[in-house]
């Protein structure tokens, strides 16, 4: 996993909870790398999936509610770093359409090594889209903030149902209607 992931992540918990909170989890975690993160090295899922368990506990919020909002603050950096990418759309469910034949290109350009999910279009219309998610990490409600704010980006609002096809999250259909 690349450590803007890892790096983000923390900047959160420190603005939302405070260092003292960044350091706990940390403390908690046995971390191959100390808790120490480059964002452009890369990292075990592991280690993520141990931050967000000891920030759960701690905080008494559940992995997939910190994971939506961490993939809603997440958006910020893809607004601040890749500005052009998000100019080349025009509405957010063309954007949501080319995760996989555009998108995940263009990082993969830029971190190579980068294990992304899969996104699949079942089914496209001007003001709906229905996707299958696909990734060992289940990490679908990091992809539903995404999501959130793609819509915001644009001005506008979509109801976005997620249905999870394994039970386990690996993989899950999102059906998203613009509202």
């Amino acid at each position: 996993m690349k450590g803007i992931v890892f790096t983000e992540f923390l900047d959160l918990v420190e603005d939302k909870f405070g260092y003292e909170v960044v350091d706990e989890i940390i403390s908690k975690s046995n971390l191959e790398s100390q808790g120490i993160y480059t964002s452009v090295g890369t990292y075990s899922f592991s280690e993520m999936l141990q931050l967000l368990q000891h920030l759960s506990a701690h905080t008494s919020i559940s992995i997939d509610q910190l994971l939506l909002v961490y993939g809603e603050h997440f958006f910020s950096v893809i607004e601040r770093s890749y500005a052009g990418l998000l100019e080349t759309y025009k509405d957010p469910i063309e954007m949501l359409a080319s995760i996989e034949n555009h998108i995940h290109i263009e990082v993969r350009k830029i971190y190579p090594d980068a294990e992304l999910p899969t996104f699949i279009v079942e089914q496209r219309t001007d003001d709906s889209l229905i996707m299958i998610y696909k990734s060992s990490r289940a990490m679908h409600h990091f992809g539903l903030g995404l999501m959130n704010k793609t819509f915001a980006h644009f001005k506008s609002t979509a109801s976005i149902v997620l249905e999870k096809i394994k039970e386990d999250g690996t993989e899950v259909k999102f059906i998203i209607n613009k509202n």
